[in-house]
């Protein structure tokens, strides 16, 4: 059957229930209920849908019934591919328990964030998932007050009632460093920033307890950056390429693997021999950090079910909401990271 052109605006329930000879209310019923409704009237209904070209207005479904099937995802940094693979988890899961997932990102930019998050609650979504990299649980905390649950998802929560699922980042560092240390680098450098992010926060104090525990007069440098990007990358590289062999830093530990990729880059680029002259290790084990031409180094921080764990919990919360905080504690998870020994800090 063909579908009728019209003049540009969209049929509504009123012209399906006129092609198909009943009344507005069958249609309704058959759009909400359609159990309800005749085998004979859904077929007309049904060939009166297609005719027409007719779209369902779920905004206006998710009114009467009082329920919505939409979840926000709110992530700040879509370049980075850590956060993609998380994203493609949730929305696979989601999925599976019939959810659709509506996307933002907000570059880190917590102006952003706040419309973001003000626009997701306005559309009475289900529940949220949020990363971001500034504190952000008092927010979250006056959402759930007005019925919106939500996850935090890259760092642990620090309130009882907020449910988190984060990566134990300390621990991470930590490994990142013992390994450099047992490689035989003497003089060691942190990239990294903005410092003050919990995350980055976590893997310096790692790096820093495992140095302590070698106690065996090695440094750390830190090289803060305020941007976890190639570019930002690129530019330690080179300056670090341009100093004296003496100067320069045997092993570096990088925040992320998108800033020890940049950093790679520039070192190699600049005459400097990754390992055997700087080790390095990054962080994620992104899908580029083995396929890089030197394979690198990495603290996997990636978990098959990381991102369905977020969804998960979100939906615990919807489903125990609303609670006091005492009676249901909020769950955070916390994943193991674990370290990926590759070439680029292999030393013989």
């Amino acid at each position: 059957m063909s579908r009728q052109s019209g003049s540009g605006q969209r049929p509504g329930i009123r012209q399906v229930a006129a092609r198909a000879g009943v009344a507005v209310g069958t249609v309704s019923a058959y759009l909400n209920h359609p159990d309800r409704v005749s085998a004979e009237r859904a077929r007309r209904i049904a060939e009166a849908i297609d005719e027409l070209g007719f779209v369902p207005s779920i905004a206006g479904r998710q009114l009467r019934l009082g329920v919505s099937s939409l979840i926000g995802y709110l992530s700040p940094d879509v370049s980075n591919p850590h956060f993609s693979e998380i994203a493609q988890e949730v929305e696979y899961r989601a999925e599976r328990l019939g959810m659709t997932v509506f996307f933002a990102h907000s570059h880190g930019d917590r102006d952003r964030e706040d419309a973001y998050l003000e626009a997701f609650e306005q559309r009475q979504v289900r529940g949220l998932l949020v990363s971001s990299f500034a504190p952000i649980e008092d927010r979250l905390a006056a959402m759930r007050e007005r019925g919106t649950p939500s996850v935090l998802v890259g760092r642990r929560a620090c309130e009882p009632g907020q449910p988190s699922v984060s990566i134990d980042d300390v621990s991470g560092g930590r490994q990142a460093v013992d390994h450099l240390v047992t490689s035989g680098c003497r003089r060691l450098a942190f990239v990294g920033g903005p410092l003050p992010v919990q995350q980055v926060a976590d893997r310096l104090a790692g790096a820093r307890a495992a140095l302590d525990a070698a106690a065996d007069g090695r440094t750390i440098e830190v090289i803060e950056v305020q941007e976890r990007s190639i570019a930002a990358g690129r530019a330690v590289g080179a300056a670090l390429a341009a100093r004296p062999a003496d100067e320069r830093p045997d092993g570096v530990f990088a925040a992320n693997d998108v800033l020890a990729l940049g950093l790679l880059q520039a070192l190699v680029g600049g005459g400097v021999t990754v390992p055997h002259d700087v080790a390095l290790v990054g962080y994620d084990d992104n899908e580029f950090a083995e396929a890089s031409l030197i394979p690198l180094t990495s603290v996997r921080a990636r978990h098959d079910d990381f991102g369905a764990t977020a969804v998960d919990l979100l939906f615990e919360a919807i489903e125990h909401w609303p609670h006091p905080a005492t009676e249901l504690p909020a769950a955070q998870r916390v994943f193991a990271p674990e370290l990926v020994v590759r070439d680029s800090s292999r030393r013989a």
